[in-house]
C-alpha cells in the first residue's frame, strides 16, 4: 500500500480544520484529537496503549501502537509526533503534518515482518507552556520508558513537515548555517545533537535509499535555536539517540505558531514523498 497526498490531506483537515486548536485550554478539542488518532489506529488493526496523566483538571494521554519485532523484539525504533497545537492556532503544519505522516506510515508498516519492534507514539502537550517541562507528554513518556529500561535504539520526532518551496531566499537559518546549506526551502531536514550523529547518518542513508526527495542533515549543539525544539529533546535527556525530522518550521514557514497555520498552506504531494521515504527508512532501520 502506498501513501497518498489525499490520505495526508484527510488527516490534516480533520485535525486542524474540523477539530482545530487543540490543547489543555480547549480540552474537548484535545480529547477529540486523541479519539481520532486512536480510532484511526484501531481501524488499522492496532491495539492502542494509552499513557494517561493529569494536568490541572484535564486528563491527557500519550498514545502508542507497536509492530512487534520477530528476531529482536526488545530493540525499538520509535517514530513520534505531538498532536496538540499552540494556543490560538489550528496547528496544520505544527503538527498536524507530523501526525498525518505518523498515521500513514503506521498503516503501511502494519503487516511488515521486521527484526526490531517499530513503535509509533502520538504525544500530548509539546507546545508552551509545557515544552521542556515535566508535564510535556514526551517527557512523561521518555521518563517512563527509561524506568522500564526500554531499549529504544532510535527516536524520530516528526515535527512540522508540510511546507516546501523553490523560491530563492525561501529558507532561513540560525547564524552561520546559511553559509553551508541551500537558500531554497525545498528539502526535508534531519537534525540531531552530537551524541546522535551516527544514528542520524544511518537514518539519512536509509531515507535516501528509499526516496529521491531532497534532504539535508546536521548534528550540532542542542543550544542552537530550533535544534532541540520538539519531542526528541525528552529522549536526549534520558540518554536515548534521537533526532528531529522537519521542514525547519520558523526558518521557512511564515505561519509558524499563528492562527493562519491552516490546512490549505501545506504541500501534500511533497509531504507524501517525505512520508514514503520515512516509511522505507523506518522499515530498513528496524531490519
Amino acid at each position: 500500500m502506498d501513501i497518498s497526498d489525499e490520505e495526508l490531506r484527510r488527516h490534516v483537515y480533520t485535525l486542524a480544520g474540523d477539530i482545530g486548536e487543540r490543547n489543555v485550554y480547549r480540552p474537548r478539542a484535545l480529547q477529540a484529537a486523541s479519539d481520532y488518532i486512536e480510532s484511526e489506529w484501531t481501524a488499522q488493526g492496532y491495539t492502542v496503549e494509552r499513557q494517561v496523566y493529569q494536568v490541572g483538571d484535564v486528563l491527557c494521554a500519550n498514545l502508542e501502537v507497536n509492530v512487534p519485532g520477530r528476531s529482536r523484539p526488545t530493540d525499538i525504533i520509535l517514530l513520534g509526533a505531538h498532536y496538540d497545537s499552540v494556543r490560538g492556532g489550528p496547528g496544520a503544519n505544527d503538527n498536524g503534518s507530523g501526525v498525518a505522516a505518523l498515521m500513514a506510515i503506521s498503516r503501511r508498516c502494519r503487516s511488515l515482518q521486521l527484526g526490531a519492534t517499530l513503535r509509533f507514539v502520538a504525544f500530548v502537550n509539546e507546545e508552551p507552556p509545557f515544552f521542556a517541562g515535566k508535564e510535556m507528554g514526551s517527557a512523561v513518556y521518555a521518563g517512563a520508558a527509561r524506568d522500564r529500561a526500554d531499549r529504544i535504539r532510535l527516536m524520530l520526532s516528526l515535527e512540522t513537515i508540510g511546507y516546501y518551496g523553490n523560491e530563492p531566499g525561501s529558507q532561513q537559518y540560525p547564524p552561520l548555517f546559511r553559509h553551508f546549506y541551500p537558500d531554497r526551502g525545498n528539502f526535508i531536514a534531519f537534525v540531531a545533537n552530537l551524541r546522535s550523529r551516527r544514528a542520524m547518518l544511518e537514518t539519512v542513508a536509509a531515507f535516501r535509499a528509499h526516496s529521491a526527495f531532497p534532504c539535508q542533515h546536521v548534528a550540532t549543539f542542542g543550544f542552537v535555536p530550533g535544534v532541540s525544539w520538539s519531542d526528541h529533546l525528552s529522549f536526549w535527556r534520558q540518554g536515548y539517540p534521537a533526532l528531529m525530522v522537519t521542514d525547519t518550521a520558523l526558518y521557512r514557514y511564515p505561519f509558524y505558531h499563528l492562527a493562519t497555520d491552516t490546512p490549505d498552506r501545506l504541500n501534500y504531494p511533497a509531504m507524501a514523498e517525505v512520508a514514503r521515504g520515512l516509511c522505507g527508512a523506518a522499515a530498513k532501520l528496524a531490519h
